[in-house]
């Protein structure tokens, strides 16, 4: 049996496939770069998150994101339940941190879960919440740690006012995502961010205290929170020397004030025993 011919136009496929192989690769690539490079956070700093935004709580309840807001600041993070990596790491690393606060969920401060996918149902919600509030393990976190779903309008809506940029990848079926939080007022006014999967114990304390305008904390927390600066470009907390060169100079002052007003009551007493 004779092999096949080899014309001219089949020569000319076998010298256009790895190309044409190369090519649909590098477009498949090109494309998923592309849908990273809108990926991302930008700071909306003392935006105000819409209060009237309707999502449904665990429980399938009709609620408004106002409804977590007006007492005490909170956390934000924006998620989605069946994603298989990241958004576990946000949620993982974030109740590393709230372990290692003093403060405690549902009585200083509240942590707001949105899912960002408009098909995942309470449902969903109310088996993640079960999971973290038992590994948190603290009174009232129940009361304080919420895990909201909504339609696509009000999660693309909370997601803009946030600076939250995020794509759907419809090859994988999955989101493509930035990870970190954000910290709003208790009037829902975003005043933090802290980025990435590192959430310091003390940079999501003094954060709390920035948003609660520093209502909440011992006196040692208000002296750290003096000695830090917030830095935006960062989304960290950094030591303030200028800070603490003021706090040690007004110190001094205080120092040499008590120390005058003693030396100069002994002097009087000095004085009137010798009268006497």
């Amino acid at each position: 049996m004779r092999p096949p011919r080899l014309t001219t136009l089949n020569l000319l496929l076998l010298l256009l496939l790895p190309c044409a192989l190369a090519g649909t690769a590098r477009g498949q690539q090109d494309e998923t770069t592309g849908m990273l490079g809108r990926v991302g956070f930008d700071q909306n700093l003392d935006a105000q998150v819409p209060l009237d935004l309707a999502f449904r709580d665990e429980l399938g309840r009709p609620v408004k994101l106002g409804d977590f807001l007006g007492k005490r600041p909170a956390i934000l993070t924006l998620v989605y339940y069946e994603c298989p990596m990241l958004c576990n790491e946000v949620l993982n690393t974030l109740l590393r941190s709230l372990n290692a606060l003093s403060f405690d969920v549902g009585k200083q401060f509240d942590v707001i879960t949105v899912s960002i996918n408009p098909r995942e149902t309470p449902g969903l919600a109310s088996r993640k919440k079960a999971h973290y509030i038992a590994r948190y393990g603290r009174p009232r976190a129940d009361e304080g740690w919420h895990f909201l779903t909504g339609d696509e309008a009000s999660v693309a809506r909370l997601a803009d006012v946030v600076g939250f940029r995020y794509a759907y990848d419809a090859r994988s079926g999955q989101y493509a995502h930035p990870a970190g939080i954000m910290v709003l007022t208790p009037q829902g006014k975003l005043s933090r961010y802290l980025y990435g999967l590192s959430y310091p114990a003390r940079d999501l304390q003094l954060g709390l205290m920035d948003a609660a305008m520093r209502r909440i904390g011992s006196p040692i927390d208000q002296l750290l929170l003096l000695c830090y600066h917030y830095d935006p470009r960062t989304g960290k907390y950094n030591f303030a020397i200028m800070n603490v060169i003021r706090a040690l100079g007004m110190a001094t002052v205080a120092s040499l004030g008590t120390f005058m007003v003693v030396m100069l009551r002994r002097d009087r007493r000095k004085v009137v025993a010798g009268d006497v």
